[in-house]
């Protein structure tokens, strides 16, 4: 141990040989390190995005280094859905206010478990395998890692044992001058040769004991090091399930909320007796959005505009400045006859009344008519 700390301080100031390794090595140590760093990032920032609350998160840190299962946590929306219903219930469950509260409440509660879901699912699918990673193929990497580099300083300091003992053979070697040298003193030089050369033999037989382990090392850790390129094939796929559990729960919570809107829409009373007007639209897209990425439906609740209420379907005509053809981008049932179903991906002709709404278009498809969300549409011409 203390030949080779004293390599490696020669080796950091200059003074002795480092055995180098190629550079193919050099590029899988490089890469090897980029995905440990990568993946420690990736690790920790899913799990700010699957539990904000720091505390929460160093809770189930310590459940998990415990072996025990972590408590069943209440979300967010759940919480919420709780005191809606609590509010609802003390405020008046009869009344407009008590109603949409409990709606409201149900909707929460829905939203809740979906995102329950889908932390359970990012844990499992995302979150284990990199933990896996991290604890596992990782700690095999760096503890050979580490017997790699104590065999190159065992090499190194061999290395440096031999070139000393061969520097001072060749000393002892040296013919001394018999004009000068008494005959005494040249029997101790032919000594100290033929010991320095048994010196040389076994530094070199060290040498080579120190090269064999070194290269099988080298071997076992280069094995170790390409294994890298399954682990990212493992993490891809970890990925891709990540995005799907994602896009999941957010296509479950775009439902729930939108059955939601359309509750409230037609909920009779709703807002009725109020002299507020009445709160704009959700959505205030005009008739001239050419696409919409995430659609809200268009209020229905309220009195309609005038004009519209006497809205006759069958002696509606298109006006003079002409009609404009339109892809539908999501599935729409309509509320009422006088609304128009749509189907994702067809296309429609649509054009504006004077007086409508302007978050609402008149919609044609053969010879059925009616009413159509402009959100919902991609005006093409």
């Amino acid at each position: 141990m203390y030949q080779q700390l004293l390599c490696f301080t020669e080796e950091k100031f200059g003074q002795a040989e480092k055995t180098e390794l190629d550079a193919n090595f050099e590029n899988l140590l490089a890469r090897a390190d980029s995905t440990k760093n990568w993946t420690e990032k990736i690790l920790r920032q899913t799990e700010v995005l699957l539990q904000p609350n720091p505390s929460a998160r160093v809770e189930e840190f310590l459940y998990e280094k415990l072996d025990r299962k972590v408590p069943s946590r209440v979300t967010n929306g759940e919480l919420l859905a709780q005191y809606m219903a609590e509010a609802a219930s003390e405020l008046g469950p009869t009344t407009p206010y008590g109603k949409t509260l409990i709606k409201v409440s149900e909707a929460e509660k829905r939203l809740g478990a979906t995102e329950r879901d889908f932390i359970h699912a990012a844990s499992i699918n995302f979150l284990t395998p990199l933990r896996n990673f991290l604890e596992g193929d990782w700690k095999t990497i760096s503890k050979e890692r580490r017997l790699l580099q104590n065999r190159r300083l065992d090499l190194d300091v061999c290395k440096a044992r031999l070139k000393k003992a061969k520097a001072a053979e060749a000393k002892a070697a040296t013919v001394p001058d018999f004009q000068e040298t008494r005959p005494r003193n040249y029997i101790l030089s032919a000594s100290a040769s033929a010991l320095w050369n048994d010196e040389v033999d076994k530094s070199e037989q060290e040498l080579r004991v120190a090269q064999t382990e070194f290269d099988r090392q080298a071997e076992v850790t280069r094995l170790l090091l390409e294994g890298i390129s399954s682990t990212h094939v493992n993490h891809l796929r970890c990925l891709q399930e990540f995005v799907e559990s994602q896009t999941t729960y957010y296509a479950q919570c775009y439902r729930h909320m939108l059955d939601l809107q359309k509750q409230l829409g037609r909920f009779p009373g709703t807002f009725v007796g109020t002299t507020e007007p009445a709160s704009p639209p959700l959505s205030s897209t005009s008739p001239t959005t050419t696409a919409a990425t995430m659609p809200m439906e268009p209020s229905v609740a309220g009195p309609a505009p005038p004009g519209e209420a006497a809205l006759c379907l069958e002696e509606v005509a298109p006006p003079a400045s002409g009609t404009r053809k339109a892809r539908v981008l999501y599935d729409y049932e309509a509320a009422d006859s006088s609304e128009l179903a749509l189907l994702a991906d067809e296309l429609i002709t649509v054009y504006s009344l004077p007086g409508m709404d302007p978050d609402w278009l008149i919609g044609e498809r053969g010879n059925k008519k009616g009413k159509v969300p402009v959100t919902y549409l991609e005006l093409l011409s």
